[in-house]
C-alpha cells in the first residue's frame, strides 16, 4: 500500500486540520469533539443543516458546508459513522433557534447515531427534523444497510435544503424540500478496481483486470452482479436503464443529470460518461437542464463513478440554481 499519510490513525484528525486550514474563509473546525461547522457562527432565526458520515468520501461532508449547504458536518472514522456525541455538539454549535435538520445516509450506524444525537439535542432544548437519504436503486439491502444505500443523491438534497434555509423557509419547509429532493432522485454505481482503507492496507475487494462490479456502494459493498468489462457507453446505458426505470422518467420530465467520481477516475472518463447519459435522455425526450460532472461523492481512490437523475420542477430548479459558497461547490456570490 502507498499514500500520502504518516500514521493511519490520524488520518482523520490530520486531514480535517488540514481542511479547516486550507478553508479557514468559509469554515471553523473543532478538534475535540471533531466537527466542522460554517464560519461566523449560528445564524439567528435561521434553520440549520447537518449532515455527516464515515470519512473517505471527500468532499462529502465537510466540502459543502457554507453559505446555501450545510451548517456543519460531522466526519467520523474512515467508512464509520461518527458517535452521537460531535453530532450533538455540531448541533449545538449551529442551533440558531429555528431548529435543525439533520440529512442522514441510509446507513445503519449513521441512522442509530443522528436518532440518538437528535433525542440528546432535543433534551438540550433544540428541534430536530431528520431526513434519510436512500437513491441506490443497486440494491435494497447491503452489508451496511437494511434498506436501500444514500449516495451520491445527498449532493443534491443538501443543496435545495440549504438554499431552503438560507431564503428563510422554516424548519417543516425545508424537511419538505429535502424530502421531496430524495423522492425525485436516483443513483446508481459501478467500480472498476477497489480503494483501500488506511487502516486494512489492502483493497476492499478485487477484480479480475475484465471484470467490473455492477452496482457497487459507496463503501465497496458489493453491487447486483460482477459483469465483464464494457466501452464505456454500454456501462452508462446499463446504470441509466435502472435509474430510469425506477425513478420513472418520461419524456417531456426536466432533469439534473450528475455524474459523480469514485476518487480514482480522471475527468476525461467522466465526461465521456456525461456525454452518453445526455445523448440517452435525449434520445427519450427527457431534458437534461442542469449538470454536474466531477468527484463529489467519492470511496477513497476507487476507480468508477455514479450517474445521478434528479426530476426538477420550476422550485427544485430554483433551489439548485441558488447562490453557493462552500470549498467543493462555488457559484452565484
Amino acid at each position: 500500500m502507498k499514500k500520502l499519510i504518516n500514521d493511519p490513525a490520524d488520518v482523520v484528525r490530520e486531514a480535517v486540520a488540514g481542511f479547516g486550514l486550507a478553508h479557514a474563509d468559509l469554515v471553523v473546525v473543532s478538534h475535540d469533539p471533531v466537527f466542522v461547522r460554517r464560519a461566523g457562527g449560528a445564524v439567528a432565526g435561521r434553520v440549520a443543516l447537518v449532515s455527516g458520515g464515515g470519512s473517505g468520501h471527500e468532499p462529502l461532508h465537510a466540502g459543502f458546508v457554507g453559505h446555501g449547504m450545510l451548517s456543519a458536518a460531522v466526519p467520523g472514522p474512515v467508512f464509520t459513522s461518527p458517535t452521537p456525541d460531535p453530532i450533538v455538539a455540531a448541533t449545538l454549535a449551529v442551533d440558531g433557534g429555528a431548529g435543525v435538520l439533520y440529512i442522514v445516509k441510509n446507513y445503519t450506524g449513521d441512522v442509530l447515531n443522528f436518532e440518538t444525537a437528535a433525542d440528546l439535542a432535543e433534551a438540550e432544548g433544540v428541534t430536530v427534523e431528520s431526513v434519510l437519504v436512500d437513491d441506490d436503486v443497486a440494491v435494497k439491502d447491503s452489508l451496511f444497510t437494511a434498506g436501500r444505500r444514500g449516495v451520491a443523491g445527498t449532493v443534491i438534497v443538501e443543496k435545495t435544503a440549504g438554499a431552503a434555509a438560507e431564503r428563510g423557509d422554516d424548519l417543516a419547509a425545508v424537511a419538505e424540500i429535502a424530502r421531496r429532493t430524495v423522492a425525485a432522485t436516483r443513483s446508481m454505481g459501478v467500480a472498476l478496481a477497489a480503494g483501500i482503507v488506511p487502516h486494512a492496507g489492502e483493497p476492499g475487494f478485487v477484480l479480475a483486470e475484465d471484470e467490473i462490479e455492477f452496482g457497487v456502494g459507496i463503501h465497496g459493498e458489493p453491487g447486483r452482479e460482477r459483469i465483464p468489462l464494457e466501452p464505456v457507453d454500454a456501462i452508462v446505458d446499463r446504470l441509466l436503464a435502472a435509474i430510469v426505470d425506477d425513478l420513472g422518467v418520461v419524456s417531456g420530465d426536466r432533469v439534473l443529470l450528475f455524474v459523480n467520481g469514485m476518487g480514482g477516475t480522471p475527468s476525461v472518463e467522466l465526461y465521456i460518461a456525461y456525454r452518453r447519459a445526455a445523448e440517452v435522455l435525449g434520445e427519450q425526450g427527457v431534458v437534461v437542464s442542469r449538470s454536474l460532472v466531477g468527484n463529489y461523492v467519492t470511496s477513497l481512490e476507487m476507480q468508477g463513478l455514479s450517474l445521478t437523475v434528479t426530476r426538477l420542477d420550476d422550485e427544485l430548479t430554483e433551489l439548485w440554481d441558488a447562490p453557493v459558497e462552500t470549498a467543493a461547490l462555488r457559484r452565484g456570490r
